[in-house]
């Protein structure tokens, strides 16, 4: 299916943010890092994060971000169907962060979800202290705790957060 290019927000020059396979080549840093991350303090059981494969599913746009050729993040919405729209494997490099780039693909990812018709988007997140700061981010972006959605069930280690769209 085609759909036309949303409105995106501006970014900073020699930054992209482009629709690519999860299978690209370069990208097993982030991929291996996004792994690392969710092991760190979760329990495997309350762990979401899809795996790199699932990701090229066509129910599924991938977007990297890039600084040059290089790629500091990843993030991807998936079609719940029914108008919902989930954000997944969203993880910026470590050594990127602080300069506004999960900002700035969380952004692109709602603008798409819009684009694309979604009334909502929803994610799930970590419930732990170390994912404070992606709390933070999306609350700053509209997004308010919900109820579990889709399949997922209540978990302490998660924290469910939706974004009307309409």
């Amino acid at each position: 299916m085609t759909y036309p290019q949303p409105s995106l927000p501006p970014l900073p020059q020699g930054v992209t943010i482009q629709a690519e396979p999860p299978s690209a080549t370069g990208l097993d840093l982030l991929f291996l890092r996004h792994h690392q991350a969710m092991h760190a303090d979760t329990p495997p059981e309350s762990i979401h994060m899809m795996p790199r494969e699932a990701l090229a599913s066509r129910d599924i746009a991938f977007f990297v971000l890039r600084q040059g050729n290089e790629p500091l993040a990843m993030g991807a919405l998936s079609d719940l169907g029914g108008g919902l729209a989930e954000i997944k494997s969203m993880h910026v490099l470590a050594e990127a962060r602080g300069r506004g780039l999960s900002r700035l693909l969380l952004r692109h990812m709602i603008a798409i979800a819009r684009q694309r018709g979604f009334s909502r988007l929803s994610l799930e997140t970590g419930a732990q202290p170390s994912f404070a700061p992606a709390r933070k981010l999306y609350a700053s972006e509209g997004f308010v705790e919900c109820p579990p959605f889709a399949d997922y069930r209540p978990d302490p280690n998660s924290t469910f957060m939706t974004l009307a769209l309409d």
